[in-house]
């Protein structure tokens, strides 16, 4: 009983050191602290002894210092309403500075700085310590004028006082603020000194920082640290070595600092000389370098770290699967995936989105979907958006549309998604239903919103509302048109045969914005449409990008050899042939038996190739000539007249 007391008592005074939003190590502070100026320097186990010591010493009643250990036990498990309603339930032994300034200190890690400002105004009697508190919270909540008002409303500052004062302009990019607050200090111990410097380097300001660096009476490793990583993040990666080099003690994060730093500035063989030469290699210095690798396209080395790496964390899980996925290999990225599921780490959001992406058919966003069901993230919205996104990909557009509607938060991107999906089935109607009903559900559409509606009047063939639509962007919402959404319009003026208009389009757009997928849109519509001379400008304005796309070409090619004008179709197959393009095959895929089949253009390879054309020419062609959005996606969104 005695053992289990005297650990609830220790819990008090690190609670009461944390009031200060400025958190270091023993190395921070130059001497003990008498017991009203609490320094973070209680952080050492040692300090903390003796600093319990003297509590108990002070204290008159230590049934007082057991109850306030109690309320500090449900703070530091964030349980803040048991430690509310045990604090107001206080026996009048209990009650007192240490209670009122640990359930302070609870409601400023809260977030509850309204409420915290109410006790403290309550509080009979109040220290240095209580007052620091409240001002850091404050500070943490980006307050800074209220914070001035209680600094300058102080009977007593200490060093921590001024600090945390200082911290909080700093963290709030208030430089010249914060400057003001340095030069005012009484004395300064070397966090402050530390807190200016990093505010400099995180600044731009590199040579500030450096002249204060330099002037600093007495530095540790996080100066050093902080130096380091100001030099490495303006480029100056000559000093940040030499800087190095000269460091009395180097700990981990200094080396991890170098090789992040030094991978990120492109020296990567450098990074790898400075990790192998590191004595002790914690988690973060393999992540460094293994992200540095991945980063960099080496996702050889990079797993060949990860392989030999003794323990990995969450982040190397996902660095490694995320690279993969990044760089399209599938197969490599769902291996990792299934090595982590038989480890002790949980995937989280960023891992599910990576192997989603990849995904390639229904049956794989369906797995992933329950794991997400199972882990308990379906309420996470970015996790739903992808899940929307990856069924509509894989031709799953009802289960896109029951993700959408299972969201019970969704944004202005799950919006977009959902009329995408539309969009890209053809179902242009229900996207512009989709569009209506998230402007009535209070949302402003975004530049991804309109990409997705103008495809979906692409797709419909809504001319009219395709071009109000484009012009309300700007003249509405006050928006910049995009690349997107020219080549959406242009592909809409020209599917309907508006290619002199869409030629005007293209030709009114702002210097450099135009590229050559825009230009192949516009050349495709010249060739279903027997644009000829318009076709002969886009193809002028094609060589001049120097494509290694063969299909704008091919199509320029088409369109002069339909009105037998072989001598330009000779010119543009000898540019061809000069530029050395390729034509990549097109192909297509399903899936059927949890089976994928994938279809290349005039493919003569699958087994079942005479019966496809057969059923291609026989059936699904004719019933693609019909309504845009045909068959079963018309019959079951039909059968829900609440789509949204």
């Amino acid at each position: 009983m005695l053992r289990s007391c005297r650990c609830r008592r220790r819990l008090v005074l690190p609670l009461l050191s944390q009031c200060s939003p400025v958190r270091h190590r023993s190395s921070f502070a130059q001497s003990r602290p008498p017991l009203r100026d609490i320094r973070s320097s209680s952080d050492h186990p040692l300090a903390l002894l003796r600093l319990h010591r003297t509590v108990l010493e002070e204290t008159p009643n230590r049934d007082a210092v057991s109850y306030t250990a109690k309320v500090a036990l449900h703070l530091h498990h964030r349980d803040l309403p048991r430690a509310e309603a045990l604090f107001r339930a206080a026996p009048a032994p209990a009650r007192g500075l240490y209670l009122d300034t640990i359930m302070l200190d609870g409601y400023v890690k809260a977030g509850r700085v309204d409420r915290a400002r109410e006790l403290f105004d309550g509080m009979p009697v109040k220290n240095v310590v209580s007052w620091t508190c409240m001002l850091s919270g404050y500070c943490r909540a980006g307050r800074l004028g209220e914070a001035r008002q209680l600094f300058e409303a102080m009977p007593d500052r200490n060093v921590v006082t001024w600090t945390a004062m200082l911290q909080g302009y700093a963290s709030n990019g208030m430089l010249r603020e914060a400057r003001d607050v340095f030069d005012r200090m009484p004395e300064r111990n070397v966090v402050a000194w530390t807190v200016m410097v990093k505010a400099y380097a995180d600044s731009a300001q590199i040579q500030e920082a450096w002249e204060l660096f330099d002037r600093m009476p007495k530095r540790n490793s996080y100066s050093w640290n902080a130096m380091i990583s100001g030099f490495l993040t303006a480029g100056k990666v000559d000093e940040a070595v030499q800087l190095f080099e000269r460091m009395p003690h180097r700990d981990v994060v200094s080396w991890t600092t170098m090789v992040t730093g030094l991978a990120k500035n492109g020296f990567l063989c450098r990074a790898r000389e400075f990790f192998d030469r590191m004595p002790a290699k914690d988690t973060a210095a393999w992540n460094a370098m293994i992200t540095a690798y991945a980063n960099n396209g080496q996702l050889n080395e990079a797993r060949r770290l990860f392989n030999s790496m003794p323990a990995k964390d969450l982040v190397t899980w996902n660095t490694v699967i995320e690279a993969y996925s990044k760089n399209e290999r599938k197969d490599e990225a769902v291996n990792v995936f299934l090595l982590m599921r038989r480890s002790e780490v949980s995937p989280d959001i960023s891992t599910l989105i990576s192997i989603l992406v990849i995904s390639e058919s229904t049956m794989e966003v369906k797995q992933i979907h329950g794991l997400v069901v199972t882990l308990g993230l379906l309420s996470k919205i970015d996790l739903g958006n992808a899940l929307l996104t990856m069924y509509s990909k894989s031709g799953d557009l009802l289960s896109a549309s029951l993700a959408f509607k299972r969201l019970e938060v969704k944004d202005t991107i799950t919006w977009a998604s959902m009329m995408q999906a539309f969009a890209n089935h053809g179902c242009g109607y229900q996207a512009l239903q989709g569009f209506a009903q998230m402007l009535r559900h209070g949302y402003k559409p975004t530049s991804t919103t309109f990409t997705a509606i103008l495809s979906a009047c692409s797709h419909a063939g809504l001319v009219e509302k395709g071009r109000k639509m484009f012009k309300s962007i700007y003249h509405v919402y006050r928006l910049e048109p995009t690349i997107e959404h020219y080549t959406c319009l242009v592909d809409l003026l020209g599917r309907a045969g508006y290619v002199r208009e869409a030629k005007e389009l293209v030709d009114s757009m702002q210097q450099g914005m135009r590229d050559e997928a825009i230009l192949g849109t516009l050349l495709g519509a010249c060739m279903m449409h027997n644009e000829v001379e318009v076709a002969r400008e886009v193809g002028e304005d094609l060589v001049r990008f120097e494509t290694s796309d063969s299909g704008h070409y091919t199509l320029l090619a088409n369109v002069f050899a339909s009105h037998g004008m072989w001598h330009e179709t000779a010119n543009v197959r000898k540019i061809m042939r000069a530029s050395k393009t390729k034509k990549a095959p097109g192909f297509s895929q399903i899936e059927v038996s949890m089976r994928n089949h994938v279809f290349y253009s005039r493919d003569q390879e699958h087994p079942q190739c005479a019966e496809i054309y057969e059923m291609l020419n026989d059936t699904i062609i004719p019933q693609m000539k019909g309504s845009p959005c045909t068959g079963f996606w018309v019959h079951a969104l039909q059968s829900d007249p609440t789509i949204y």
